[in-house]
């Protein structure tokens, strides 16, 4: 059996474990609830449902918009401050921007033709071709937290690179792909998340995360 510790809010946690968003040379976290866990389920959950859109398995596109405000948007970005408390500069980085990536998304579908750019697909294409630059540092950085952070980074890389062309290329084809990479994009984040969750539960490490030295 692994050896635990208990932390000052009473969790059992396996000795060692720590936030799986958090850099391998960043200090330890004080002792607080982890986020993480609530950050990538409102990531997946959000980008599950647009990826299913953009791959062509769901029609009322618009679905997504009431999540991107709320799940994968405000909660998400309260997850991004949490881990400014837990010291956690990866984290809050990516949750926090995400997050209001989720909203400005919604806020552009609501409210696009009202600023005229509705049905631009350079509007859209540059602000996808935006987020990519912005995913490529975050993917380098995401190589020192675990495995499965970086696998969902990754896969979310390639799916803004896909995202991007199909709006700037006006590529259906594209898109679809982009779409289903995105699908999964939000099974590598829920795996993340039901990690983070079920191993502090549990106080042991039933999904591996593949921490990095």
């Amino acid at each position: 059996m692994a050896q635990t510790r208990i932390d000052t809010q009473g969790a059992l946690r396996p000795k060692g474990m720590r936030d799986e968003t958090r850099g391998a040379g960043e200090t330890p976290a004080p002792a607080i609830g982890d986020p993480a866990p609530l950050g990538l389920a409102a990531f997946a959950l959000t980008t599950f449902v647009l990826s299913c859109a953009n791959a062509g398995l769901l029609k009322e596109a618009g679905a997504f918009i009431p999540l991107a405000f709320f799940y994968g948007g405000a909660t998400q970005f309260a997850a991004g401050m949490w881990e400014f408390r837990n010291k956690n500069t990866f984290g809050a980085t990516a949750f926090s921007s995400y997050g209001g990536f989720w909203i400005a998304l919604g806020f552009f579908f609501m409210f696009g033709a009202q600023l005229g750019v509705a049905t631009s697909a350079q509007a859209i294409g540059a602000t996808l071709l935006a987020w990519t630059i912005f995913t490529i540092y975050m993917w380098v950085a995401s190589y020192r937290t675990t495995g499965a952070v970086f696998l969902v980074f990754s896969l979310l890389l390639l799916t803004f690179i896909l995202l991007t062309w199909g709006a700037l290329g006006k590529s259906t084809t594209a898109t679809h792909i982009g779409g289903w990479l995105g699908i999964l994009t939000a099974l590598a984040a829920w795996y993340a998340s039901a990690a983070g969750m079920i191993n502090s539960t549990f106080g042991r490490a039933l999904l591996p995360v593949f921490a990095r030295a």
